[in-house]
C-alpha cells in the first residue's frame, strides 16, 4: 500500500509515459466516483492484458498506452478478496488525497502492488 522501491525503471517509465496521456481522464473518473457517494476510495487497475477488476475505462488502442486502465474502488477489493476486510482501515491510511494522488494498481506478471502517481499540476 505504498510506492514500492522495485517499481523504479521499467515500471516507472511506462506507467509515467502512459500516466501522461490519461492522467485527465482519471481524475475526472476519481472525481465522479467521489462525488456520486459510489466510494471515497478509488482505485484504478493498470495491466497490459484483460483483468476482471472494475470496469474498463482506457483502452490500449483508444489513448495509444502501453496498457488498459480500468475503474474501480476500495469495496471491489475487499469483495475480491485482494485485500483482506480487516486490512481496510490500514489501506484508508495509506490512501493518499485523491484530488492530488492517482491509486493505481499495477498488474504485471513480476510486479502487482498499488501506487500512488500525483496527477501533473495544470
Amino acid at each position: 500500500m505504498h510506492n514500492d522501491p522495485e517499481l523504479s525503471g521499467k515500471y516507472l517509465g511506462t506507467i509515467s509515459a502512459d500516466f501522461v496521456k490519461v492522467a485527465d481522464t482519471l481524475k475526472e473518473a476519481s472525481y465522479q466516483i467521489r462525488k456520486r457517494e459510489i466510494s471515497e476510495y478509488p482505485v484504478f487497475p493498470v495491466c497490459k492484458n484483460e483483468q476482471p477488476i472494475g470496469q474498463i475505462i482506457i483502452a490500449q488502442h483508444q489513448a495509444e498506452t502501453q496498457c488498459n486502465y480500468y475503474a474501480s474502488f476500495l469495496d471491489e477489493f475487499v469483495q475480491r478478496g485482494i485485500i483482506d476486510a480487516e486490512k481496510q482501515e490500514d489501506f484508508k491510511k495509506a490512501y493518499k488525497d485523491a484530488d492530488e494522488f492517482c491509486c493505481l494498481f499495477v498488474i504485471d506478471k513480476e510486479f502487482t502492488n498499488f501506487v500512488f502517481i500525483p496527477y501533473p499540476e495544470d
